[in-house]
């Protein structure tokens, strides 16, 4: 029975405790995707979770699909990261890089005229977020193998950046209907080469990125983001208890510090039997709140719990969850850049 203020131990990462603070996209670094120093306070606050990992970070030019999301493809942008990586740790945290390609989630007026790429030419449905005026999504193109090759590269380069920059692992980011989970569903991969078709194939690319980052990281310090309900951006899967149980127990055939798995705790829930298939720390997301965490806790649901608005409005997340204390509610409006100075809803809420 786990408590969420005690210490513990995945691969060879150390977390003081199992709050995780959950990768959320703030969109506050500047034009040339760079964190700015307030980033550095605003994860600073933050840094009583066991565990930040952090916003979904960009891997390079080509994979951009928001305004001032951060990158990580340039040594400019890995040493504004270090700024960020050396007041976590004084801290006492552990921070993790959650590395990032949107594929046909973005549109060609922020990828330089370019048409999006994705595993297969279907154009989502919805518009593009945080654009004004608002953009229905394009059809994207589909890549080619020689492509697909390069964006694994892409990814090894931003992991042996994440090392410069001073993080203590990576993360990949496979959920939320963004590349990675596009190649996994079936309703968004059509290819008929061995990126599509067989759970096998179209699980490919989600492991050939995990099987870089283990080669710079070591399996002990690399984590996977994954969304089994697959609710987002227009995917869907035509089995997704086969989809996601293959990629689990090739993750765990890797010895993988950790999965990230993002769903909402009900009883039809797939979570609790991939969690099973697992011996890694699994990490629950999604609506928690103070009781229902520390519940999932105790009973060995998972080993970690992670928030999100939760952990925008109260930088002291873990006190007031310890003690039971009122919580700062969020401001909506706030979320991304706004009218607003940028520490609006950014570095402003208050701590007991």
């Amino acid at each position: 029975m786990a408590e969420l203020n005690s210490p513990f131990k995945a691969g060879d990462l150390e977390f003081k405790n199992r709050l995780v603070l959950a990768p959320l996209t703030r969109a506050r670094s500047n034009p040339e995707r760079i964190p700015t120093d307030l980033s550095v306070e605003y994860y600073k606050q933050r840094a009583n979770a066991g565990l930040i990992l952090t916003e979904a970070t960009v891997i390079g030019h080509d994979a951009v699909g928001y305004e001032n999301t951060p990158g990580l493809w340039n040594q400019e942008q890995a040493h504004a990261w270090k700024k960020i990586t050396d007041a976590v740790h004084e801290q006492g945290s552990t921070i993790v890089s959650q590395l990032w390609h949107v594929g046909r989630i973005s549109h060609p007026d922020l990828l330089n005229g370019e048409t999006p790429v994705a595993p297969s030419a279907i154009q989502p449905q919805g518009r593009v977020s945080l654009l004004r005026p608002k953009r229905a999504y394009v059809e994207p193109r589909a890549l080619s193998v020689d492509e697909i090759k390069a964006i694994v590269a892409e990814f090894k380069q931003a992991a042996e950046l994440a090392k410069l920059a001073g993080f203590d692992g990576v993360e990949l980011h496979a959920a939320n209907g963004y590349l990675i989970d596009q190649f996994l569903h079936s309703g968004t991969n059509t290819r008929t080469d061995e990126y599509g078709g067989s759970v096998e194939n179209r699980a490919r690319l989600l492991l050939e990125v995990t099987d870089v980052f283990i080669e710079v990281w070591g399996a002990g310090r690399v984590g996977v983001h994954i969304s089994p309900r697959g609710d987002q951006h227009d995917v869907s899967d035509a089995n997704p208890f086969e989809t996601f149980s293959y990629v689990v127990k090739q993750l765990n055939q890797r010895h993988i510090s950790f999965i990230f798995s993002r769903e909402h705790q009900a009883e039809d829930s797939i979570g609790p039997k991939l969690r099973e298939q697992f011996s890694g720390a699994w990490i629950a997301n999604e609506n928690l709140t103070a009781d229902s965490a520390k519940q999932i806790l105790r009973d060995g649901q998972a080993d970690a719990v992670a928030f999100g608005r939760l952990f925008i409005a109260n930088p002291d997340l873990l006190t007031r969850l310890e003690q039971n204390l009122p919580l700062n509610e969020l401001d909506a409006n706030t979320l991304y850049p706004s009218d607003a100075p940028p520490e609006k809803g950014y570095t402003d809420y208050p701590k007991i």
